[in-house]
């Protein structure tokens, strides 16, 4: 096959201990996922039925610096466990949506929060607060066969060594498995499938030459300098 210009590479992630790279097909976030978030951005937590938005596969950030994106000037940071899927479908079940995970990474959902903050205003789609240049530092995977399917353990981000964010995966609102059951009955999901599962309380501006520090317990460890 001929085309018209050359594709672009396909964007993956390394899995610790395999030679083997995870490829990446879409990218799915879940908004205000953890209750104390809910409240800081001024919303009820209850358990109302999630909502997600998208990032693309190139805004993935992998052992890098992030640099701070035009037409801003107030980029957030927000914590989040990536899941990563080897399996998909559509209206999996919950008891049958764990089969689906190939395993679990840390991101970092950056946002333009003030262009973010105008398209809620004018009720538009979210894309250039959240689906910028290297909106998504990562590391990472590792595979669920390797730890297991954390659903507890500590989240937090440090900014120049200072607590910002902290929570922990008990406090998810929909937990990995209803997440991925509700999200198939929207989107037929495919093997190479990520979710940012949400992010801890605690979110907030960042400032070039910032290091920050995300950590998921059981899962691994996430550095970045802000440039």
């Amino acid at each position: 096959m001929t085309y018209v210009f050359q594709p672009p590479a396909i964007v993956s992630l390394p899995v610790r201990g395999m030679d083997a790279v995870f490829p990446v097909h879409r990218i799915y976030c879940v908004g205000r996922n953890y209750a104390a978030h809910a409240i800081e951005m001024g919303h009820d937590p209850d358990r109302e039925p999630p909502f997600f938005f998208q990032k693309n596969p190139d805004n993935l950030l992998l052992d890098a610096d992030f640099p701070y994106p035009d037409k801003s000037s107030d980029v957030h940071h927000e914590i989040e466990m990536i899941v990563a899927l080897k399996s998909g479908g559509r209206n999996i079940p919950v008891e049958n949506a764990l089969d689906c995970v190939f395993g679990y990474g840390v991101g970092l959902d950056m946002t333009r929060r003030d262009l973010q903050g105008e398209c809620k205003k004018m009720g538009r789609p979210w894309e250039i607060g959240k689906a910028f240049e290297h909106s998504a530092p990562c590391t990472g995977l590792v595979s669920a066969e390797e730890i297991g399917h954390p659903d507890e353990g500590a989240v937090w981000l440090k900014i120049n060594d200072e607590i910002r964010q902290e929570g922990d995966l008990n406090q998810l609102i929909w937990k990995v498995a209803e997440t991925i059951s509700y999200l198939s009955g929207l989107f037929e999901l495919a093997p190479g499938d990520l979710i940012m599962s949400g992010t801890p309380s605690g979110v907030g501006p960042v400032q070039r030459g910032d290091v920050l520090h995300g950590y998921v317990e059981g899962v691994g460890e996430l550095r970045t300098k802000v440039v």
